[in-house]
Formats: structure tokens, C-alpha cells, sequence
């Protein structure tokens, strides 16, 4: 029934309003406000889910969808996450599961090898957890002295994740970029910086280089910086959550040239690899930083397999001590498709948004902002057709006026003061037809808010 109930919803995806258009507050007044006390029928249930809940999802599998980064979905990645769910393991350590450690390690290699990354990645690495060793050599008082680094382009989660560390949230440097750079962390930039926290007594300890930034999928130069950031003994890390997928194809492969000389890599494999949500795919050059950091080992945890350090203990690897069977659906989405046909599935993706490109580029009345990477294009309405009017709030206007209509769902950033419009292109239904549509969407809204600004004007 509820395989029926899913298929149903994917064959009318279309039929909804991608961006959902319900209030704050909508389902408190559509749900009673108590849990039943006796049981209720899966028909009910269901019901509700059709009459309350459907109505409030912003759907982010429908072919319109261009917000943000995709999340895309398959059936391959919803069948492994089926028989995760089902078999309902818990994998924190080896004898927990062993085949959810064991598939793991094996998958991550999988991966690994075809993304090119060094031997050193994939569980033979070798090296140190450059926190303990920064707190080893200035005392672990003057933890206040650290300092992380990156852009701002760089995730808010990774000066949320300096925050939960402890790092002081005054030592967290987010570098300026500029447009003229495509909004890249240059090299020089960091090592000014850099140069300026030695000069205070403060001590570099991590560097984060983005591979595709939310903003506008700017590519930092990883090999640049990792140069630099190597001369002072930091940990390197290279995000690429969005465009590390597509770096399992040769010709996008030079995207994380450098990558040999930082310590962490990962990818979101949610993101744009069929797996549904939620996967991040992480690689450490040496485990053992992570396992001297997080490592607990309870007596109830005890276990000859452990102590022979001949298996891996997830446990010890993260913050948390559960931990589910996403392998699985990884698995099951490489075997599914095969490294040719997810080549293909993202390929066609940049070519979609090298149509939609060249379509901006058609009409005179918009720019765009920068060179496109991969398959996100970011573009506005120039500001010498806003007859005066302000050019971000007739971007803005446009954009409320576009996702409200509920045909389309796109997403804003502000670079360089600039409100632009960013047109995602990655949900695994999506077909160039879909991107025509929303190109003649974005024209249609930008005739009626244009003339509206002439005539007032």
C-alpha cells in the first residue's frame, strides 16, 4: 500500500506546486493537538497524509525543482534504503554488524577508486590529527588560539562545526573573494591572512577548500591552497559536497587536482548520486586522528574483535555512537547503474544547464553572474532594464513571483552585494523539456515586473 501510495505520488509529481504554498502554523490547525489513544488504520492514516501533509512538502523530486543543491533520489537508492530500514541494524562497531562495517570500508574504496583519490584515502593512510598535535605543542589552554580558515563562500556549517569544537568564533576567517575570481579563496588571500594571525601570536590550524560552494559553485584552487596551508602544518580539508559526484568523470576530474596533498575529502552523495537522503561519504588520510579524538570504550563494548584491531569500529570515527546502514544503498546504487550509466546521469545534468545558459545568454535584458560550473547557472535581470529601479529588488521580486506561481522552485544568493537567481539543474526526473519550461517562466514573470517598473517609473 505504501509502495502504491509513492508510485502514485511520483506519477503526479508534476501536478503540485513545487514550492509549497501552505502558512506557518497550517498543520496545527488541520491535526488534533492529542496522539491517539488507540490504534488507527493504515487507510486513515494515509488520508491525512494525502489531505494535510502532501500539501505542506516542498517537493524536491519533481522535475521543476532548481532550489539549492538536488537532491536526487532513485528507485536503486530507495530500495537500499528499504532494506536498511528493514533490517534495522544498529553498526557501531564491527560485531554489531559486521557486514555494515564491512560494506562500508568497501564501498568507500569503490568510490575512492573511481574518484582517483590517493592510495593514502583508502584505509592506508598514515599521518596525525593536526588538533592534537597543535594543542600538544602550544598547551591545550591556549586553545583559544587556533584559527580556521576559509572563505565566505565557504558552508555556514563549517563555522558552526569550529563552534561546536570549541574554536573561538573570533578566530574563524572567512576570506573575501570577488567576483573578477569567480569568487574563488585565492591563494595570496589566505596566505595574507594567515601571515597577519602569526603576526597576533595566533596559530593556523584548519583550512576547509570548497570544490563547487552553494553560492555559486565556485572552485577553489585545492592544489594552491593546500600548498600554502602545508607550510604551517594545518589540516586540509576539501569540501566537495555538490561537485564531487561529478568527479567521477575524467573530463571533471581535474575539479580536486591537489586533492594528494589534503588530509579529508568528502561528497554528498544525497546531493547528486541517486542515494537518497541522507549520505555524506567522508575520507581521511589517517583514521587514527579521528579515532584518538572520538574513541570511548565502555567494558559493555568490549569484544575480541575489537581488540585485535584487525576490524574497523565505526563508533570511534564519529560523535554519535549509532550508526545506520547507508552502505547499502550506495551499493546498491553502484551495482544498479553501473559507473557508465551515473557518468551518464550527470553529464546530462551539464548539458541541461549549458542549454539553459545559452538561453540566458539569448536575452539581453539578463547576465550571467559568473562562468557556469557543472550544471548550476546564476544569473539576474541587469540593472540598466530596471528603468531606475533598484536591480536587486526587481531580481528578488522576480524570484517571489516565479516560486509563488508554484511551476518552478529556484533559490537566491547575494554575492558581492548582488541578489542573484541560481537555477540548479540535478533532480534525477528533470529532461531538457522541463529546462525549456522554466526558462520561458523566468521570461514570462520578468515581462509583467518589468513593464509594472516602466510604467511606474
Amino acid at each position: 500500500m505504501i509502495v502504491d501510495f509513492l508510485a502514485d505520488y511520483y506519477h503526479n509529481i508534476e501536478n503540485y506546486s513545487v514550492l509549497s504554498q501552505v502558512d506557518p502554523g497550517y498543520l496545527q490547525k488541520n491535526l488534533p493537538s492529542y496522539a491517539p489513544f488507540g490504534s488507527e488504520s493504515i487507510e486513515i492514516i494515509l488520508q491525512d497524509i494525502k489531505r494535510h501533509i502532501i500539501p505542506g512538502i516542498t517537493h524536491w523530486q519533481s522535475p521543476n525543482f532548481f532550489a539549492f543543491f538536488p537532491s536526487s533520489g532513485s528507485t536503486a537508492g530507495f530500495m537500499g534504503e528499504m532494506l536498511s530500514t528493514g533490517l534495522n541494524t544498529v553498526g557501531f562497531n564491527w560485531l554489531s554488524s559486521p557486514a555494515a562495517t564491512e560494506l562500508e570500508t568497501m564501498v568507500m574504496d569503490w568510490l575512492g577508486q573511481e574518484l582517483r583519490l590517493p592510495k593514502e584515502f583508502l584505509f592506508t593512510g598514515h599521518g596525525g590529527g593536526v588538533i592534537d598535535r597543535m594543542l600538544n605543542l602550544i598547551g591545550r589552554d591556549n586553545i583559544g588560539k587556533l584559527v580556521v580558515y576559509g572563505s565566505d563562500q565557504t558552508h555556514c556549517a563549517v563555522q558552526k562545526a569550529a563552534h561546536i569544537a570549541g574554536f573561538d568564533p573570533n578566530n574563524f576567517r572567512a576570506i573575501k573573494t570577488s567576483r573578477s575570481s569567480s569568487f574563488s579563496l585565492l591563494p595570496q588571500s589566505l596566505l595574507k591572512t594567515i601571515q597577519k594571525d602569526l603576526h597576533s601570536g595566533l596559530v593556523p590550524c584548519y583550512l576547509c577548500a570548497t570544490v563547487g560552494t552553494t553560492s555559486t559553485t565556485a572552485i577553489d584552487p585545492v592544489g594552491a591552497l593546500c600548498h600554502v596551508a602545508k607550510n604551517y602544518g594545518m589540516w586540509i580539508h576539501v569540501d566537495a559536497a555538490y561537485a564531487g559526484s561529478a568527479c567521477i568523470c575524467p573530463e571533471f576530474r581535474h575539479l580536486i587536482d591537489g586533492v594528494e596533498d589534503a588530509d579529508s575529502f568528502s561528497l554528498n552523495a544525497h546531493k547528486w548520486f541517486l542515494t537518497n537522503l541522507d549520505c555524506c561519504c567522508l575520507w581521511v588520510k589517517d583514521p587514527n586522528s579521528l579515532i584518538k579524538s572520538l574513541s570511548t570504550n565502555p567494558s559493555y563494548l568490549h569484544n575480541n574483535a575489537s581488540e585485535s584491531k584487525q576490524v574497523v569500529d565505526y563508533k570511534d570515527w564519529q560523535i554519535t555512537l549509532s550508526r545506520r546502514f547507508r552502505a547499502l544503498k550506495v551499493w546498491l546504487v553502484l551495482r544498479s547503474y553501473g559507473i557508465s550509466n551515473l557518468r551518464n546521469f550527470l553529464r546530462s545534468h551539464v548539458e541541461m544547464a549549458k542549454s539553459f545558459e545559452e538561453l540566458v545568454k539569448l536575452d539581453k535584458r539578463f547576465e550571467i553572474v559568473v562562468p557556469r560550473n557543472l550544471a548550476m547557472v546564476c544569473f539576474r535581470v541587469i540593472p540598466s532594464v530596471a528603468h531606475g529601479g533598484d536591480a536587486n529588488e526587481i531580481n528578488r521580486k522576480l524570484l517571489d513571483s516565479m516560486n509563488e506561481s508554484g511551476r518552478v522552485y529556484m533559490s537566491h544568493a547575494m554575492v558581492d552585494g548582488m541578489f542573484i537567481i541560481r537555477c540548479a539543474i540535478g533532480a534525477t526526473l528533470t529532461q531538457q523539456e522541463h529546462v525549456i519550461i522554466a526558462w520561458k517562466i523566468v521570461q514570462e514573470h520578468a515581462n509583467t515586473i518589468l513593464n509594472k517598473t516602466a510604467i511606474s517609473a
